[in-house]
């Protein structure tokens, strides 16, 4: 039986909107990668979304994956409103195009190439995999804080 990759993704914005940075961590037993990126305008949520994004992007065949988040945004995105937009054409319960379309379609695909498990964990608290996540993306945002001159 094949393990499963773990994923812990997180996001960082300084400002929302602002410079901003996605960290992804992913293990199993024989294999450990760090990836992060920023984003000189951004929000936090596009953020978070990235992390899991490259997270899965990262992985160069069909996996079973346990991805955990500390976004109550992508997790509830993912897991219980994504049937009802695409039921609407990418629309929300008022009738408007959902907010980060672009990386929730994104986001959508790559989990019909893989087995993902999603999981909140809660953020800056005991889990080490979230603390190396956050680390990765406070990382990528102080790079994009560099990039566009911010103190």
């Amino acid at each position: 039986m094949t393990l499963p990759i773990i994923i812990y993704t997180d996001g960082a914005c300084s400002g929302n909107p602002g410079p901003g940075g996605w960290g992804a961590y992913l293990s199993n037993k024989d294999y450990k990668k760090e990836i992060y990126g920023s984003d000189t305008d951004t929000t936090n949520n596009r953020m978070e979304l990235m992390g899991a994004i490259k997270g899965l992007e990262a992985l160069k065949r069909p996996s079973k994956v346990e991805l955990y988040t500390d976004s109550v945004y992508v997790k509830n995105g993912i897991t219980l409103w994504i049937d009802k937009w695409l039921q609407n054409n990418w629309r929300n319960s008022h009738k408007e195009l959902v907010k980060n379309v672009d990386l929730w379609q994104t986001l959508y695909e790559l989990t019909k190439l893989h087995d993902v498990a999603w999981y909140w964990v809660k953020g800056h608290g005991s889990s080490a995999g979230n603390k190396i996540a956050d680390a990765l993306a406070c990382k990528g945002r102080d790079e994009a804080k560099r990039n566009v001159g911010f103190k």
